[in-house]
C-alpha cells in the first residue's frame, strides 16, 4: 500500500517520540523520571467528574451539536466574561476535540497556498505542520532566551510582508512558559492596527497556569477582537487531557466556516465531556488554583536546581509547568564516551544514561534547548536533578 505523500511529510513530533521512548524505558524495568510530556499529573477534580456521571446518568449519551451543546457555548462566554472581559455570544463559540483540533479547524478555514503565517520561535510542535498542511508558509521569528522567549513589536513589524495572513502565539507558552504582560501585547497591537488583514491567533490553553503576571489577551486591545482567535480548552488548567475537549471563541463567520469543517471530520465533540465542562467552567474553581500553587512550588524548587547543573541557562517561566534550558554549552561535550553535538544528541544521552526524559527543542524550532516538563511529584523532580548532576560531574 502506498501512502500519500501528503502523510509522508508529516513527522512525529519529538513529544511523542520522548514519551514512546521512555515507556520502552519501562517496560525493560527502567526506573526512568519522564519529563517529556505536557500532562497535569493531577487528577480530574471530583466535581468534574461527578457531573460526567450525572450526565451519563441523565442519557447524554447521544450525538451532540456539531459546535457544542447551547450550555457549554453560554458557559464559555461566561468565562470570557468572567475573567477575560470580553463579550461573546454562543455564535462565536465552536467547541472542538481538543484545543488542536480547535486550531486546526481555524488554519484550515483561513489559509490556503501561498499566505504566510508568523510563529514566534520557540512555539508549540503542531503550528508549523498545521500551517504546511494547509499549504501555508510558516514564517519563523528567532526570540530566544535573552528575550525572555517573546516577540518584539520590532520583529513582528520586520516579518509583515504583502502576504502575511496570520500571527499565531501563545501566552503562557508552551515551551517556554513565556507570558506576555499587558504592555508587551500594547506594543504588538501597535504594530498590528496597521494590518487589518492579518488575523491573531492566541493561544490561550495555559491560561490558569499564572504565577503572578496576569493573564491578558490581544483580543482586549482596541479593535482587536473582531480578527482575533481565542483558542483555548480544559486539558490544562482543570486537569482533562484525556477528556479532549478545546474551543475557539472567533468572529461569527469564522466560527461558522469551522462548524462546517468540523462537521465533515468529527462532527461534536464527546457529549458527556461537554457536560462536564459546563461544571468545570462554572462550578468550584479552588482545586484549580490549587493546582497552580502546586506548579509553582515546583517551579521555585526546579528552576534554580537547573541552573545550577554546568552548561544549563534556564529562564525562569512566569506560566505554564515547564523549564526550557539553553544546553548550548554542553555541545562539544562527552557523555558516556558520546561527543554531544546538538540538543538531540543531549537528549537521547540524558535518556539512556540518567534515563531523565527531556525533548529537544528542535521540535520546538529552537534547536539549542531541551523541555523539561514539571509537573510531577516533587520526589521525581528531586530525582532527576540528583541523575543530571551526576551525568555532568
Amino acid at each position: 500500500m502506498k501512502l500519500s505523500n501528503y502523510i509522508d511529510a508529516i513527522r512525529e513530533p519529538q513529544t511523542i517520540l520522548m514519551a514512546k521512548l521512555s515507556r520502552e524505558l519501562k517496560a525493560q524495568g527502567k526506573d526512568v523520571v519522564d519529563l517529556s510530556l505536557g500532562e497535569p499529573d493531577f487528577i480530574t477534580p471530583a466535581h468534574i467528574i461527578d457531573a460526567a456521571k450525572k450526565a451519563m446518568d441523565e442519557g447524554y449519551t447521544k450525538y451532540p451539536p456539531v459546535a457544542g451543546y447551547p450550555e457549554l457555548r453560554e458557559a464559555i462566554c461566561e468565562k470570557l466574561q468572567r475573567d477575560n472581559q470580553l463579550t461573546y455570544r454562543p455564535e462565536n463559540i465552536v467547541v472542538s476535540t481538543g484545543a488542536k483540533q480547535a486550531l486546526a479547524n481555524v488554519i484550515h478555514c483561513l489559509i490556503e497556498a501561498g499566505d504566510e503565517v508568523i510563529i514566534p520561535t520557540p512555539y508549540w510542535v503542531s503550528y508549523a505542520t498545521l500551517v504546511k498542511m494547509a499549504g501555508g508558509t510558516p514564517v519563523f521569528i528567532n526570540c530566544g532566551i535573552e528575550a525572555h522567549f517573546k516577540l518584539s513589536a520590532a520583529q513582528l513589524r520586520a516579518a509583515i510582508t504583502p502576504k502575511t495572513r496570520m500571527l499565531i502565539y501563545s501566552s503562557p507558552s508552551n515551551p517556554a512558559g513565556a507570558v506576555y504582560t499587558r504592555e508587551e501585547l500594547q506594543e504588538l497591537y501597535e504594530v498590528l492596527k496597521d494590518y487589518p488583514e492579518i488575523t491573531v491567533v492566541s493561544d490561550e490553553i495555559y491560561e490558569y497556569i499564572n504565577y503572578g503576571t496576569g493573564h491578558y489577551s490581544i483580543a482586549q486591545f482596541g479593535e482587536m477582537k473582531d480578527r482575533t482567535v481565542i483558542v483555548n480548552g480544559f486539558a490544562k488548567g482543570y486537569a482533562m487531557t484525556g477528556w479532549r475537549l478545546g474551543y475557539i471563541a472567533a468572529p461569527e463567520p469564522l466560527a461558522k466556516a469551522c462548524e462546517k469543517l468540523q462537521s465533515q471530520i468529527t462532527s461534536g465533540a464527546n457529549s458527556i465531556a461537554q457536560r462536564a465542562a459546563i461544571t468545570a467552567l462554572l462550578g468550584d474553581q479552588q482545586p484549580t488554583r490549587d493546582m497552580c500553587s502546586a506548579y509553582k512550588q515546583r517551579r521555585d524548587y526546579f528552576i534554580p536546581a537547573l541552573a545550577a547543573i554546568p552548561g544549563f541557562k534556564v529562564a525562569n517561566p512566569d506560566g505554564a509547568f515547564y523549564a526550557f534550558v539553553d544546553v548550548t554549552s554542553c555541545f562539544g561535550k562527552t557523555i558516556a564516551g558520546q561527543t554531544i553535538k546538538d540538543a538531540d544528541d543531549l537528549a537521547m544521552a540524558l535518556l539512556h544514561h540518567a534515563h531523565v526524559t527531556g525533548v529537544s527543542g528542535t521540535s520546538f524550532g529552537e534547536p539549542n534547548c531541551i523541555r523539561f516538563s514539571f509537573a510531577t511529584s516533587m520526589d521525581r523532580l528531586e530525582e532527576a536533578i540528583a541523575r543530571l548532576h551526576k551525568i555532568f560531574s
